[in-house]
């Protein structure tokens, strides 16, 4: 058994590396995502009893390397940008997070038996990631103590749904124009919207829909010097806020770091991204090795029911009120895309069904699903849990 902590370093370093390796060169991998292949090679290195069930090295990386994580991650979002997004697109965003919301109500309160005081944790975790991503999963499932046997039946849920929602919403707007009111979409939303949209935001969001594993940047060593100033300081500042004023920590971090990103030095800042997804990754690989797999399968079942009600009922109601209060079809469909699977989705959604028009808005509520999901995915948290 691997115990000293140099030596299990290594191996974290070495899982993540494999699945960033497969989720570039191996289809059937890509198709699984990185995150999830670390999740498995770690859960996979725990069960052989390669690795002890704890070590500070896994209290390194779930605290302040993971608050690193969230950081960078956040200083990716330009909110100054997102007047480029427009109202139509602002609007069913956000009615596609409420959606989602009441997705996860209603889950809850089908399935609270089943899941018992886990259902809420649940609750916020998959608010989170539909309003969001893989960051606010990460950040909500911190902070409601979820285990490690659902978070990591929840990511293989999350991942199977994401993918099955990716196809539906290319597939319903063709279905469902019949029943929609004419106002097609490329042109109504305008492909010369984007002509507006800011430059940064086309680029940021072409970075990020290509493979994020395995882009390459080039930083300089000042750039990555301040990114990890910042995201020391920012951590440092949240706990401190966290113990003397209301609020948890990772509400202090998300919002320190927003007000960070407002300044134009800080978003010229190159490789926050790339360093948080791979910080990202860390703490994915030790919810793997806290998982056992006897447990995930016990738990596979009841988490996966939650997800995908979770996922239809956005659907059902996100589209039924957008038609009610006059958006368009496509519009609704890249809103839905940005909310359940992030940006790079909403960019491939709008790309794929030839809406121009659309692909730099989706990706602007994309990223700020980012900002706002944290927030939704804990108010679901604590909604869920009084109500329980």
């Amino acid at each position: 058994m691997i115990r000293d902590p140099l030596a299990l370093a290594a191996l974290l370093a070495a899982l993540v590396a494999d699945a960033f390796w497969l989720d570039r060169h191996v289809r059937r991998a890509r198709l699984v995502g990185a995150s999830l292949l670390v999740i498995v090679f770690g859960a996979l290195v725990s069960n052989l009893g390669l690795v002890p069930a704890a070590s500070p090295v896994y209290a390194l990386i779930t605290g302040p390397v993971t608050s690193l994580a969230i950081v960078w991650l956040l200083l990716a979002v330009d909110l100054g940008a997102l007047a480029g997004a427009g109202p139509r697109m602002l609007a069913a965003f956000f009615l596609a997070v409420a959606a989602t919301l009441v997705g996860a109500l209603v889950a809850s309160a089908a399935l609270g038996g089943w899941l018992g005081d886990d259902t809420w944790r649940l609750a916020g975790v998959m608010t989170g990631t539909y309003s969001g991503g893989s960051l606010n999963f990460v950040a909500v499932g911190r902070t409601v103590h979820l285990g490690d046997n659902i978070l990591a039946a929840a990511v293989a849920s999350d991942n199977v749904l994401t993918a099955l929602w990716m196809g539906a919403t290319l597939l319903l707007p063709g279905w469902l124009a019949r029943f929609w009111p004419v106002a097609n979409s490329a042109q109504a939303a305008g492909d010369d919207g984007v002509q507006g949209a800011d430059w940064r935001v086309e680029r940021a969001g072409q970075a990020i829909a290509e493979d994020p594993f395995s882009q390459r940047f080039a930083p300089s060593l000042f750039e990555v010097s301040v990114l990890l100033g910042l995201g020391f300081g920012i951590s440092w500042l949240a706990e401190v806020a966290a113990a003397r004023l209301p609020g948890v920590a990772v509400v202090w971090l998300t919002t320190f770091t927003l007000l960070a990103g407002l300044f134009p030095v800080v978003r010229k800042l190159r490789g926050a991204l790339q360093l948080g997804l791979l910080a990202l990754q860390f703490f994915f690989a030790v919810i793997g090795i806290g998982s056992r797999f006897a447990d995930i399968v016990r738990v596979g079942p009841a988490v996966f029911l939650f997800t995908a009600i979770v996922v239809l009922v956005h659907g059902v109601l996100l589209f039924a009120i957008a038609r009610r209060v006059g958006l368009d079809l496509p519009t609704t469909a890249v809103a839905s895309q940005a909310a359940v699977g992030g940006p790079s989705t909403a960019l491939a959604l709008a790309t794929a069904r030839g809406w121009a028009g659309l692909a730099a808005p989706g990706t602007l509520v994309g990223l700020l699903g980012y900002a706002a999901g944290t927030y939704a995915g804990l108010a679901a948290a604590a909604l869920v849990r009084s109500w329980m």
